[in-house]
């Protein structure tokens, strides 16, 4: 199982919530998860670009991190 980091603010943002009953920090909370999810998925993209094992497999993934980036079509090789 691999692990993740979270930023310290975001570990106590969700302890005080969890533990503290601190509701108002709900959607810190969920902006830094969705944050971390993102840059998890973006990092995913990118391994899968760099380790495919044919072309084909390769350039999907290229656009697809490409895509995710929000390069345009125009600024793309």
């Amino acid at each position: 199982m691999k692990k993740v980091q979270i930023t310290q603010e975001l570990f106590f943002s969700i302890m005080k919530y969890f533990l503290l009953d601190e509701e108002e920090l709900l959607p810190e909370i969920k902006k830094g998860l969705e944050q971390k999810l993102d840059a998890l998925v973006m990092r995913e993209l990118y391994t899968k670009y760099k380790t495919a094992p044919t072309e084909q497999e390769k350039e999907e993934a290229r656009r697809k991190y490409l895509d995710k980036r929000g390069v345009p079509g125009s600024f793309r090789w």
